[in-house]
């Protein structure tokens, strides 16, 4: 099973204050040769043997503990190893004339803290001060009138409070670094998924702006590229038979390649997010009125003010326009087509109509990108689609708009 990252943090974490017990060590063990050596009595060399023998052992335990257990001593070895410094703290004590040994047990605390917890590590403190005191109390007479007893008494306790504290402090600072590395751990993880999300959204808008110009071009250059055909097929038709019906179908579809060359550049400003003014009436007009004739008869019946409706639900409405009437023309062979504009208070609707052939209701989707196209710009902005149609019954095309999309804000025309 994998480790999470905050175990493998505190695997790896450092050994508070590895640098101290060593350092106490080295240092009573010069001070206890020192004073053994310029003592006014004479020098015995047996007790300052046996006296640096129980420093250096303590000064190898260290070495051995840190190289075996380098971020933190299970509890069972921390036990045994604080047995034994405690046999060598009092053996050296003991073997020690000059009294500088006794500093040793300021590590009782500091080593039970930090292996075992606050509360270990207090009550040794308390049990170090008490030792000390009942050493007096047992072998020195009338201790309490000495006053270089009692002061060293009170140096002992304020020591080993001092070094309680200071374990505290170096543990505090030691988890205060592991929240810090796991925040930072976090904060790179965050940024990671924040990447991954910026990503991901990028890939979906360029998904997103490719299907919009799609449905851009399918819908209007689609669309005028079939006006086009059959302006140029009625042109033919009529080369022979009357010259100004010809050249009227060559001048409309003059019309929709430059209609269809406006509508590139609406996309091309779309895209810069450049607005420019866009009258559904009119241009509806403009699409009936260069379709009319040919094989098929096209009306139109625009009611109600368009006034306060946003562009994009307006375009929507000129592209389904397009689409039916694309639709009806290409597929249909329709000879009646109606277009019907209606701008309510809320929604405005466009109704194409045909007396074409028909599909069958349900397989519209067969017919192509047109009508899947309509249906999800519609969707996208909260409006709906109704298509009604059947063999030989013609097709009736049902578009709603909101007056202001979802997510967008109104634009005052």
């Amino acid at each position: 099973m994998p480790m999470s990252s905050t175990s493998v943090r505190t695997a790896g974490a450092a050994r508070p204050m590895p640098w101290l017990p060593p350092a106490v060590h080295a240092a009573v063990l010069l001070g206890g040769l020192y004073g053994g050596l310029v003592t006014d009595g004479p020098v015995r060399p047996l007790r300052l043997t046996g006296f640096a023998a129980c420093l250096l052992v303590l000064i190898a335990l260290d070495r051995i503990e840190q190289r075996r257990y380098p971020p933190r001593t299970p509890p069972r070895p921390a036990a045994l190893l604080l047995a034994a410094r405690l046999v060598l703290f009092a053996a050296a004590v003991g073997l020690d004339r000059s009294g500088v040994s006794r500093a040793l047990f300021v590590l009782v605390p500091i080593t039970a803290f930090l292996a075992f917890g606050r509360r270990v590590g207090v009550a040794l403190t308390v049990a170090c001060t008490g030792a000390i005191l009942l050493g007096n109390v047992l072998w020195v007479p009338r201790w309490y009138l000495r006053t270089d007893v009692v002061t060293d008494l009170l140096m002992s306790g304020l020591g080993l409070a001092l070094a309680v504290a200071m374990a505290a402090i170096a543990v505090g600072e030691q988890a205060g670094r592991a929240r810090l590395a796991e925040t930072l751990d976090e904060l790179r993880d965050s940024h990671a998924r924040l990447a991954d999300y910026a990503a991901r959204v990028e890939r979906l808008s360029t998904a997103r702006e490719r299907n919009r110009l799609a449905r851009e071009f399918h819908d209007g250059l689609g669309h005028h590229l079939t006006a086009i055909a059959i302006q140029l097929e009625k042109a033919s038709a009529f080369r022979d038979l009357d010259v100004r019906i010809a050249e009227r179908a060559i001048a409309d579809a003059r019309w929709s390649a430059g209609r269809a060359l406006d509508e590139v550049r609406m996309s091309v400003r779309a895209l810069r997010d450049e607005d420019a003014p866009f009258s559904l009436s009119s241009a509806l007009a403009d699409l009936v009125r260069h379709v009319d004739g040919g094989s098929a008869r096209v009306t139109l019946d625009v009611s109600g003010e368009e006034r306060g409706y946003h562009i994009e639900s307006l375009t929507a409405l000129y592209r389904a326009a397009q689409e039916g009437l694309t639709n009806a023309h290409r597929h249909a062979e329709a000879h009646l087509v109606s277009v019907c504009a209606r701008y309510g208070e809320e929604e405005a609707r466009l109704v194409v109509a045909d007396d074409g052939r028909g599909f069958a209701v349900g397989r519209e989707e067969d017919g192509g990108f047109g009508l899947r196209g309509m249906r999800e710009r519609v969707d996208r902005l909260g409006g709906r689609v109704e298509v009604e149609a059947g063999p030989g019954r013609g097709t009736r095309i049902t578009v709603t708009v909101p007056r202001e999309p979802v997510g967008a804000e109104a634009v005052p025309r």
